[in-house]
């Protein structure tokens, strides 16, 4: 069930659309009741114990009398441990599932409903999302639409039309028509910039380079330390080796930190790019109905524009532009 929901989550649901499988398919939530919540999902997707690391003390006793329990907020050290149990899932997944849930806070759109839509429809005028709305809940002429949010929020009303879901499909289906005009060609793309983003050689190299700068630099102030412990140095000599050591020390710790994110990213568009290409090959002919997982692993947002532009951009960049 872990690995079902971090491989969920890769492919783009989201924990509220991931939390209503679960409970529709009757899995058992952690607590043995029938009810999965976003929150439940987030914990699973957000804690380490998954890929066998452990955070110690990340609550603490306030007091042993009373028993009484606070979230650790920095008051006392916590301690992590690698490698502390068997893990579920690999570590290049878990962390490429943290890249991704940063990718997602950051942009700063709903991605929290069942729709495989929601989040993804952006307005070409204001930059806002689409949400949906129900025309003639009642009759035979039903229809779900998409429009902007702040539509009539704005003082200056958004111009981007609305669109039909089933026009939305439709497009979607015409664009991966032409993302795919040339499989072979398409999918070897695609294995090159997988196996371009697996090779981080030349960052580890890299961080090899910042750890022995880091490491040299410790030393250096630790003897700076030392020296002024041992009245070797004036005060005034001290401040200023100290300060100039520690701006070093900072300056480079900035870089090598930059340079683990950077292998993070890399490593985490290896592993979504191999989830396109394991769909991708799953895919015998281009769909001729909506897929909604098809949906998720290709698509990365899409712009609606007021001349009536769809342009669908692709998980690996590529914008393909259709017309209402």
């Amino acid at each position: 069930m872990v690995r079902w929901i971090y491989h969920m989550f890769l492919e783009g649901i989201s924990p509220t659309a991931i939390a209503t499988i679960l409970t529709t398919a009757t899995v058992p939530s952690p607590a043995g009741g029938d009810q999965w919540w976003p929150k439940t999902v987030m914990s699973i997707l957000t804690n380490e114990k998954y890929y066998g690391a452990a955070r110690l003390q990340k609550t603490y006793t306030v007091d042993f009398l009373t028993k009484t329990m606070k979230v650790n907020e920095g008051e006392v050290p916590q301690y992590y441990v690698e490698c502390s149990h068997p893990a579920i899932i690999e570590p290049s997944e878990w962390e490429a599932v943290q890249v991704e849930v940063a990718r997602r806070k950051k942009l700063g759109r709903r991605h929290d409903c069942f729709t495989p839509f929601s989040g993804k429809v952006i307005c070409g005028d204001c930059g806002g999302v689409y949400g949906s709305k129900i025309w003639h809940s009642n009759s035979k002429y039903r229809r779900v639409i998409w429009q902007c949010n702040r539509k009539f929020k704005n003082e200056t009303t958004c111009t981007t039309p609305h669109v039909d879901e089933e026009i939305l499909k439709e497009r979607f289906l015409q664009a991966v028509s032409e993302f795919m005009a040339d499989p072979e060609e398409r999918i070897e793309g695609l294995r090159s910039v997988q196996r371009t983003m697996s090779c981080t050689d030349f960052i580890d190299a890299d961080i090899e380079e910042k750890e022995s700068e880091l490491e040299l630099l410790s030393g250096m102030i630790r003897n700076c330390v030392m020296m002024n412990a041992s009245a070797s140095l004036t005060e005034q000599e001290y401040q200023a080796q100290y300060t100039e050591l520690s701006q070093r020390y900072e300056s480079t710790k900035a870089g090598y930190e930059a340079l683990l994110d950077r292998r993070k990213q890399m490593e985490a568009t290896a592993i979504v790019f191999s989830g396109i290409l394991f769909r991708l090959a799953e895919l015998p002919q281009i769909p001729m109905e909506f897929n909604e997982t098809l949906w998720y692993t290709l698509v990365d947002h899409v712009t609606v524009h007021n001349d009536e532009r769809i342009v669908f951009t692709f998980t690996d960049g590529t914008e393909i532009t259709e017309m209402l």
